[in-house]
């Protein structure tokens, strides 16, 4: 079920609009508080191949050119390791810049990259790859991932193939695989005996996949959230904004919260620095049972993004 994207207004103005305003001041007036989070509070979640990610990162999807290397420099200087591109975004070039300017050692920085649906297949995975890095500037990559399937093509075997193979050139340290279903996971196991280690995925309190998330645990599969604030369209709910007001925090810092205790990684995106500050000052409070319990029941399964069976 696809859902109504809401517009910017729709957003952060509606309905609660004057509350969570009220809110995001408060945090921002605690910005010497909330300006920068030491590395050593967030935590790493361990991958099945013996490396580890950052549970937060920045995404930088629709963040365009001259708006990339600003965003990047502000979340690492705000504690952010994890830095997630993709083909697609057509942002790799500004994100490499961004790396090769900070002054933080590329071997403490963990930067994932995608395959882009139209160069699936495992010659031209391998080629694309060259491209990533040569845009990226990087002499090794993190996690490179699978963007989505396409099952109408029926490439995404052979693509896992050269992801397979990069891996074991060293050329990438961790493969992974982006709006996979548990059928297509089954289908790269079986045929391949090899488990991604991660998949990254729609996932938020409106389409929050519990079958999917108990499906990657058990293959040792981290969950990684894109979209993790549903683009917004749950940021106005007064089940959000009561939780929200109670531990003095944004609606949107509580649902980033939700989905560090439910295990999941996160890569919010923004290029605004009071944003992309208050999206990492999540680990000096905890949501209590109750808290989980009302965010859980903002389930609707509704998407913001394509299908993951029909996307092409």
């Amino acid at each position: 079920m696809l859902c109504h994207r809401p517009s910017r207004r729709q957003r952060y103005g509606s309905l609660a609009g004057k509350t969570i305003i009220a809110l995001t001041k408060t945090c921002q007036k605690g910005d010497l508080r909330m300006a920068s989070i030491a590395v050593s509070q967030v935590p790493l979640l361990s991958l099945n191949d013996g490396h580890a990610i950052p549970q937060i990162g920045l995404g930088v999807y629709k963040i365009i050119d001259h708006q990339v290397e600003p965003a990047i420099h502000t979340a690492i200087e705000a504690g952010y390791r994890l830095i997630d591109t993709a083909s697609f975004y057509g942002n790799e070039e500004q994100t490499g810049a961004a790396i090769a300017a900070s002054s933080v050692p590329r071997s403490e920085l963990f930067i994932t990259t995608k395959l882009w649906n139209d160069d699936q297949g495992y010659d031209q995975t391998l080629h694309a790859f060259d491209l990533s890095m040569e845009r990226l500037g990087l002499e090794y990559l993190d996690l490179y991932l699978i963007h989505w399937p396409v099952p109408a093509r029926d490439r995404y075997v052979d693509t896992w193939r050269a992801l397979i193979r990069l891996q074991k050139e060293s050329r990438v340290r961790s493969i992974g695989v982006s709006n996979f279903q548990p059928a297509h996971l089954r289908r790269l196991i079986d045929e391949t005996g090899v488990i991604p280690c991660l998949n990254q995925v729609e996932l938020h309190p409106a389409l929050s996949q519990p079958a999917l998330r108990a499906f990657h645990a058990s293959l040792g599969i981290v969950t990684q959230a894109w979209s993790p604030l549903a683009r917004g369209s749950i940021l106005h709910d007064e089940r959000l904004v009561t939780i929200a007001a109670r531990h003095q925090r944004s609606p949107a810092q509580i649902v980033l919260r939700w989905h560090l205790q439910n295990g999941s990684a996160v890569i919010p995106k923004s290029a605004t620095p009071a944003r992309i500050k208050d999206n990492i000052a999540l680990f000096d409070f905890n949501l209590d049972a109750t808290d989980m319990r009302m965010i859980d029941a903002l389930r609707t399964d509704c998407r913001t993004g394509a299908d993951p069976d029909t996307a092409h």
